[in-house]
């Protein structure tokens, strides 16, 4: 139990991490929900071990699942899992600057992985889709207490 704990409050560090650098960055977001569907702009939304095990937290199953390119979590064009979301979703601006996003994402990506280090949990790397199958199916993501 007490791995499990330090595993949701080391994400949940990471996540205020982000917050911070993203405030740098002076996102122009105005919360309007289009960026959860991931098909409009052309990307896939991927997801860490640690973020997974951090959702699936708060969120209890069954976990909803991705039947087309859009978010299954967006509800009346918004966000219902918002505090919960994952860096990803916390780092893409449809109005942000790619670049220095994508190295965000890559810092956010190393913290994750270190976590994995850190407390031997394995690494996955996984788009939405996938990630939320695996929740469901509860398939690599045990934390030994």
């Amino acid at each position: 139990m007490k791995q499990a704990s330090q595993i949701i409050n080391a994400v949940g560090d990471i996540y205020q991490w982000l917050q911070t650098e993203l405030a740098k960055l002076n996102p122009s977001c105005c919360a309007c929900g289009d960026c959860c569907d991931f098909e409009a702009f052309g990307h896939r939304l991927y997801v860490t071990t640690p973020e997974l095990l951090y959702f699936c937290q708060f969120i209890k199953p069954p976990f909803k699942e991705m039947a087309t390119g859009v978010c299954p979590y967006r509800v009346n064009g918004k966000c219902s899992v918002h505090p919960y979301r994952f860096a990803g979703c916390r780092i893409f601006s449809c109005k942000g600057m790619p670049e220095k996003e994508n190295a965000l994402c890559e810092q956010a990506i190393s913290k994750f992985k270190a976590l994995c280090d850190t407390y031997p949990i394995p690494y996955h790397y996984v788009d939405l889709k996938t990630g939320l199958q695996m929740l469901n199916k509860n398939h690599g993501f045990t934390i030994q207490h």
